[in-house]
């Protein structure tokens, strides 16, 4: 029996698979993304996995929360694994194939691998979910009433009321959003105080702070602020071989979401706020390109959050120049 399984997640069926003592794997394929599915897969496990084997699922969308939701309430271990990090595994394993079946087993020997240094994974709470799903509403409304912005400049005269008719209904749809967002926030203490926290520092509107809760969960769980930049793919990624060095990069490996968000809370932060200010000019005197500057400004911004998270304080200025 093994104490590793891979899971590779589709919108509507899964493959597993455990590493072999002789190199090779045992598979399952084609398993329904649904409760048949999820029993199926048990009855497998118990017959050819440990009780304490560490399972570990590659985030699909949200396709994997419900197996995950299943799994866990059954006492298994598991873990929620980032696309790009199996992917990098699997150019490690100079990999050529790409099917289900294949992507499982590369993924139950990246957890037979790499299983001392995955965290386990546990379900949000349900506050932090509905969230998300309102947040993630709110960019797809924001995206569709752009889409038919841009289409209103170039369109026939014969559908300008069809395209602004949408655009009315789309915009009361984003402020209800908006509403609901603000509500959600409120009635949940715990979202609140963070949210309260978070806005305290000068760049970081509501707006903001619900995309960093609605993303990020609880950035308290997290061991620190590099991990947080690590899950938001701005930590810096050197590139140099040899006596070649090459231009310092953010790794863009986690939350694209994130970095976008973050964006123009940096920008008014460094007009605003007097340590992100300070620090930009620290940077351009060193010599920092404008882009570099910015990803480091949004750094340092996570690194601000966790700081008022983790005193449980408003932020301040002059605690935080003196650091």
């Amino acid at each position: 029996m093994s104490a590793f399984v891979g899971v590779d997640m589709a919108k509507n069926t899964f493959d597993v698979a455990t590493p072999l003592d002789n190199g090779k794997h045992r598979t399952k394929g084609k398993l329904s993304n649904d409760a048949k599915g999820f029993a199926e897969f048990e009855s497998w496990l118990q017959k050819h996995a440990t009780p304490d084997a560490l399972i570990v699922i590659e985030a699909t969308g949200n396709y994997h929360e419900a197996l995950a939701d299943f799994l866990f309430q059954k006492g298994y271990r598991l873990h929620i694994a980032n696309p790009a990090t199996t992917a990098a595994h699997a150019k490690s394993e100079l990999s050529r194939n790409k099917t289900d079946k294949t992507d499982a087993k590369l993924i139950s020997d990246f957890a037979m691998q790499k299983h001392r240094k995955l965290r386990l994974w546990v379900p949000e709470p349900q506050s932090r979910r509905s969230l998300r799903a309102l947040v993630r509403r709110l960019e797809d409304l924001n995206e569709i009433r752009q889409m038919e912005k841009n289409r209103l400049e170039v369109a026939s005269p014969n559908v300008v009321t069809s395209i602004e008719s949408v655009i009315a209904h789309v915009s009361e749809e984003i402020t209800e959003t908006e509403k609901a967002i603000k509500q959600h926030i409120d009635d949940d203490p715990d979202l609140r105080g963070k949210s309260e926290l978070m806005t305290s520092i000068d760049g970081i509107g509501e707006k903001t702070a619900a995309l960093i809760l609605a993303e990020l969960g609880d950035p308290l769980d997290y061991e620190g602020p590099k991990k947080l930049s690590a899950f938001a793919g701005l930590s810096p990624r050197q590139d140099r071989s040899g006596g070649y060095v090459g231009a310092t990069r953010i790794s863009r490996t986690g939350s694209s979401r994130l970095r976008g968000g973050l964006y123009m809370p940096a920008i008014v932060g460094i007009q605003h706020n007097e340590v992100l200010s300070e620090f930009a000019k620290r940077l351009k005197a060193n010599g920092k390109a404008p882009k570099q500057v910015i990803c480091a400004v949004m750094r340092k911004m996570l690194h601000l959050i966790y700081g008022v998270l983790k005193s449980n304080k408003p932020f301040d200025p002059g605690i935080a120049l003196a650091a």
